[in-house]
Formats: structure tokens, C-alpha cells, sequence
């Protein structure tokens, strides 16, 4: 079994090197769809479903791996690859301040409009009482999986460490935009 995994990471690996978008945008696809399907069960899901499993899927493949990719390609380009202390506090400071917001209101965006099929009004209010407090949360959490992803990370394995965290935490995220929907 050992010679089995091993073989499959060198596959993986190699077209992390071929293709390093699609390879990534499919980890995220992938992952997404896991964190769903956990999300569902957890929630007590007697069957899971699946049109939600693929509409999670979707969203790491067609936006979550691309948008990874393109940006740790951008603050390595920014910083030139540095690596110092320094460098990282700024590459944290300044992906919390941009994506982090961004990447937040869209998933809630994209779980209300996309996966739940709610009208933009519903959404928007939801939105607009529940945002700051996701927020503020991902600032409890996020700036510590940026430090150790540019401490750390290769940048070939950036997007795949970070869409691992974000599996987790779009549980935590269906499991708010759930508690608020109950609410409405």
C-alpha cells in the first residue's frame, strides 16, 4: 500500500509541475466537494446531495484553485520571493486585507445565490447581518494559516495547504449561512 501512495504523489506531483493550474483547481474542486459532503452529514443529512456536492465542487474548481494560483503567483512577484520576516508580515497583512474580506462575501454570496437559490434581497440582508461577524472571525484564523503557508510552504504547495484549511473552514461557513437561514 506504502508503494501504492507513493506512486500516486509522484503522479500528482509531476503534473503539479505539468500543469500546475488545472492540478490545483482540481485539488480545490475536490476538497470542496469532501468539505461539502462532511458539512452535510454533520448537519445530520439522511441522504447526501449531490446537485450541492457538485455546486461545491464548482466553486473550488472554477474559483478557488484559479484564484489561489493566481494570487500567491502575484505576492511572490510583489516580494520577489522573499522570504524574510518581514516580507511574510506584509504578504499576511496585505492578503488579510484584500482577499480574505473577498473571498469571504463571495463564498456567502455564491452559498445563497448558487447552492441555496435564494432571491439577491435575501441574500443581501443575510449578508449584510452576517458578513462582519464571519469576518471578524476569519481574522482569528486566517492570519495564521497565511504566516505558516508563506513561512513554510513551497509555492507549489500554497494553494493545496490553503485549500485544505479552506475545507474546514467552508464547513464552518455552511454551518453559519445554515444557523441563518433557520433565523430568516
Amino acid at each position: 500500500m506504502a508503494e501504492g501512495v507513493k506512486k500516486t504523489w509522484h503522479k500528482y506531483m509531476l503534473q503539479m509541475q505539468l500543469h500546475p493550474l488545472r492540478t490545483k483547481a482540481i485539488t480545490a474542486g475536490v476538497l470542496a466537494g469532501c468539505s461539502d459532503a462532511i458539512g452535510q452529514k454533520i448537519l445530520g443529512a439522511k441522504k447526501l446531495q449531490l446537485r450541492q456536492v457538485s455546486l461545491m465542487i464548482l466553486y473550488g474548481f472554477a474559483y478557488a484553485g484559479p484564484f489561489g494560483h493566481f494570487l500567491h503567483k502575484l505576492m511572490d512577484r510583489i516580494f520577489k520571493g522573499k522570504k524574510d520576516t518581514k516580507t511574510i508580515a506584509k504578504k499576511v497583512v496585505l492578503e488579510q486585507l484584500t482577499s480574505s474580506p473577498w473571498n469571504n462575501m463571495f463564498f456567502l454570496l455564491y452559498y445563497g445565490l448558487v447552492i441555496e437559490g435564494r432571491q439577491w434581497n435575501f441574500v443581501k440582508n443575510k449578508l449584510r447581518k452576517d458578513y462582519p461577524s464571519v469576518q471578524l472571525n476569519a481574522w482569528k484564523v486566517w492570519p495564521i494559516v497565511a504566516w505558516v503557508n508563506y513561512q513554510y510552504m513551497p509555492i507549489q504547495f500554497r494553494v493545496i495547504f490553503h485549500s485544505f484549511v479552506a475545507s474546514c473552514w467552508s464547513i464552518f461557513l455552511k454551518l453559519r449561512a445554515r444557523s441563518l437561514v433557520k433565523l430568516a
